[in-house]
C-alpha cells in the first residue's frame, strides 16, 4: 500500500503529468481507491494506492473536512485475504493449549455412569465423540488465533535473544555517529554473538544425539533432520482447487495400476490365490482389562487426526482416567466383529519426497496418512493378539523382516550382507535384484487377503474384525484447513496403520515360496523384496534360473494385484574384479533391458 499527499490533481479526468503519474503507477500494479475531493479547493490530492485490487477492498470510505486543515481526513476499512494478514498465516479457531489441563479435562468428562456397556456398538463410539468434544469445549473454547509465520529455533535461547538486541542497538549507534570506537564495539558483539550461537546449535545437536543412544531409529531421525531441516514438505497451495486434484491423482493411480493388471491376467497352474484349507485355529480376539487398556494407551503414538474430538497428547496424559471410557468400546469392537464405520476415514497429507523436486509435479508427493487416535488404540489391541497368534503357529517366513520381534532393519541388512561374502570368500558370482513395487500398500486385494487370513486358521469374530477393518473405508486429502471431498477406497490397507505392515507381511508371504522353488534366496522387509543367486564364474545357468525366478515372480504378482516398477527395480553384480562381465540383462514385463542396469554395490573391496 502507498498513501500520501501527492499534490496532484488526480480527478476523474487526468491531464499532462497528473496522467503519466497515474500510468506509472498503474504499471507497478497499484490501484488508486479514494474517490472524491480530498482538498477544500475541490481537487483529489491524497490518494491511496494498493497492490492488487482484486485482493484488497475497499468497504467503507469517508471523506470529511476539518476546520483546522485544508486538506480533508479520509477514512478507509480495507478487507484482505488471510494471507495478506499480519501474522504470515491465516486466521483460525483454535483451542489454546496452555488451557488444556489434563485434570479439568478429567473434571469436564466427568465419570462415565451413563455409559453402559450393553449400549449399542455405534451408540458406544458415537458418545465417546460427543462427551470428548464437550469436554474439551469446555476446559479450551475455541477462539480466534493468527498463526505466526516463524517458530523460534529450540536452540535459541532467551540470552542469545538479548546478544541480537544489543547487537543491533550497537550497529545502529555505529551507522548514526560513524564514529571508529563504536563501530569497533559492534563488530565485537557481532562476534561474540556468532560464536554463541554456533555454540548453542551445537550443543543442542549434540544433546538429542547423546538422548538417542541405543535407539537406531531415534538416531536414524535425528541425523535425518539435522542434514535436511525440515521445511514443512508440503504443497505452497491450499486451495480447494489444489486439494481435488491431489484427491484424484491418489486415486486415479491406484485405479489405473488395477485397471493395468486386470487386463489380459491370465490364471498360472498352481498358483497361491486360493485359500488352502485349515481348520479354525483362532475364532476370537480375548478382551481387554483395566491394565492393558492403560498399556496400550501409552504405547499409542500422540499424532492427532484432523478428525479426533480432541488432541491424542491430552488424551495420553490424562490415560489413567480414561480407561473406563475406552474399555467398552475396545471390547464391544472385538466381541461383536466391527470396527467402527466412524475410526474408518483416513485423513492424507501430501509431503513432498525430496527437496529438490517438483512442487508443482503432484507424482513428486507422497502420501501420509493420519487416522484418528480411537482407531488406532483399536488397532494395537488388535495387532498384539494377532502377532501372538503369527509366533504360536510360526506362521510367517523367517526372510521376512520389519514389524515383527527379532526380525528389524538391522538384522535384515546383516543376514544379506553375510550371505554376499561368505559367497565372495568362497569365489562365487552373486546376482542381487532389487525389486521395487508400486503403491504396494495401495493395491492388495481385500478377498487375496482375507482368503490368506482364513487359511492360516482364522475364523468367527477375529476374521470378522478383520474384515469389517479392511472394507467400507475412505480417505480425503487436508492441505492447511482445506480438504477435499472423501473418496471410497476398495483396495489396499490404510498407510500409516500399525496393523497394515502386519496385514501385508500375511500377503506377502507365498512370494518367498514362489523364488525358493528356483533355488534363489532372497529377504523381503514390508515392500521390499531382494532376490539373490550365488554361483560359479563360469556357470551359463545362472541367467536362465534368474529369468525364470523373475519371470515367477511377476506371474505371481500380478495374479495378486501388485505392479512390479521396472524403472526403480536394480540388478547389482558381487564377485571379484576378475569375474566382471556377467553380461545378464533380466527381462521384465517381457522386455529385455526394460528397466535396470547391472551395476555393483560399494563396500566389498575388490568386487564390483
Amino acid at each position: 500500500m502507498v498513501l500520501g499527499d501527492f499534490n496532484i490533481h488526480a480527478e476523474a479526468t487526468l491531464t499532462g503529468a497528473a496522467q503519466d503519474f497515474m500510468a506509472a503507477m498503474t504499471t507497478m500494479g497499484l490501484s488508486q481507491v479514494i474517490s472524491g475531493p480530498t482538498h477544500q479547493a475541490g481537487h483529489t490530492l491524497d490518494l491511496v494506492f494498493v497492490a492488487g485490487d482484486k485482493l484488497v477492498r475497499v468497504e467503507e470510505q469517508i471523506i470529511l473536512p476539518l476546520s483546522w486543515s485544508d486538506h480533508h481526513l479520509v477514512s478507509l476499512r480495507l478487507t484482505a485475504p488471510s494471507n495478506l494478514r499480519r501474522g504470515g498465516g491465516p486466521i483460525k479457531m483454535v483451542s489454546p493449549r496452555r488451557l488444556m489441563d489434563p485434570k479439568g479435562f478429567l473434571t469436564s468428562l466427568g465419570v462415565l455412569s451413563a455409559m453402559e456397556a450393553d449400549d449399542s456398538f455405534d451408540a458406544l463410539v458415537a458418545r465417546y465423540n460427543s462427551e470428548m468434544t464437550r469436554a474439551i469445549d469446555m476446559i479450551a473454547p475455541e477462539r480466534p488465533l493468527s498463526q505466526h509465520g516463524v517458530t523460534p529455533a529450540p536452540w535459541f535461547t532467551g540470552e542469545l535473544a538479548e546478544m541480537k538486541r544489543a547487537r543491533r542497538r550497537l550497529e545502529c549507534r555505529w551507522r548514526k555517529t560513524q564514529d571508529g570506537s563504536d563501530r569497533t564495539r559492534s563488530k565485537a558483539a557481532i562476534r561474540s554473538y556468532s560464536v554463541a550461537l554456533r555454540a548453542a546449535r551445537k550443543a543442542f545437536s549434540t544433546a538429542r544425539i547423546a538422548s538417542a543412544n541405543n535407539r537406531p531409529s531415534e538416531l536414524f531421525r535425528v541425523v535425518g533432520e539435522l542434514l535436511h531441516p525440515p521445511g514443512g514438505g508440503g504443497p505452497p497451495d491450499f486451495s480447494a482447487t489444489r486439494c481435488s486434484e491431489f484427491a484424484h491423482y491418489f486415486a486415479d493411480k491406484v485405479a489405473q495400476i488395477r485397471s493395468d493388471l486386470d487386463v489380459g491376467l491370465e490364471a498360472l497352474p498352481g498358483e497361491v490365490t486360493e485359500a488352502s484349507v485349515c481348520s479354525i485355529l483362532w475364532d476370537s480376539f480375548q478382551l481387554v482389562q483395566p491394565d492393558d487398556v492403560d498399556k496400550i494407551l501409552g504405547a499409542v503414538r500422540a499424532a492427532t487426526c484432523a478428525l479426533d474430538p480432541c488432541p491424542s497428547w491430552l488424551l495420553k496424559q490424562a490415560s489413567g482416567g480414561l480407561v473406563d471410557w475406552f474399555m467398552p468400546i475396545i471390547n464391544a469392537s472385538l466381541s461383536q466383529g466391527k470396527f467402527p464405520s466412524s475410526l474408518k476415514q483416513v485423513v492424507v497429507r501430501p509431503i513432498l519426497k525430496k527437496a529438490s523436486l517438483d512442487l508443482t509435479n503432484l507424482g513428486n508427493y507422497r502420501p501420509i496418512s493420519n487416522l484418528p487416535f480411537l482407531g488406532k488404540v483399536l488397532e494395537r489391541v488388535a495387532a498384539s493378539q494377532l502377532q501372538g497368534f503369527l509366533e504360536d503357529a510360526d506362521f510367517l517366513d523367517q526372510s521376512q523382516s520389519g514389524f515383527r520381534p527379532g526380525f528389524s532393519t538391522e538384522t535384515a541388512l546383516v543376514a544379506l550382507v553375510d550371505d554376499l561374502r561368505r559367497e565372495l570368500d568362497r569365489g562365487s558370482v552373486t546376482l542381487l535384484v532389487l525389486l521395487d513395487i508400486s503403491a504396494a500398500f495401495d493395491t492388495i486385494d481385500h478377498g487375496i487377503l482375507l482368503g490368506r487370513l482364513s487359511g492360516m486358521g482364522l475364523g468367527g469374530t477375529a476374521l470378522q474384525w478383520l474384515q469389517s477393518f479392511l472394507e467400507g473405508r475412505s480417505q480425503m486429502v487436508k492441505l492447511g484447513d482445506t480438504c477435499s471431498d472423501p473418496w471410497p477406497l476398495t483396495c489396499g490397507v490404510p498407510q500409516g496403520s500399525i496393523l497394515s505392515p502386519m496385514l501385508f507381511n500375511i500377503y506377502m508371504k507365498p512370494l518367498g515360496e514362489v523364488i525358493r522353488s528356483f533355488g534363489v534366496r532372497c529377504h523381503l522387509y514390508a515392500d521390499d523384496t531382494q532376490l539373490y543367486y550365488s554361483f560359479p564364474p563360469k556357470s551359463k545357468e545362472a541367467p536362465r534360473i534368474l529369468d525364470q525366478c523373475l519371470a515367477a515372480v511377476l506371474a505371481w504378482m500380478r495374479v495378486n494385484k501388485l505392479r512390479l516398477n521396472p524403472d526403480k527395480t536394480e540388478v547389482l553384480q558381487v564377485s571379484r574384479m576378475s569375474d566382471r562381465g556377467i553380461g545378464w540383462q533380466p527381462v521384465l514385463d517381457g522386455v529385455a533391458g526394460a528397466g535396470p542396469q547391472l551395476g555393483g554395490p560399494p563396500g566389498f573391496g575388490a568386487d564390483a
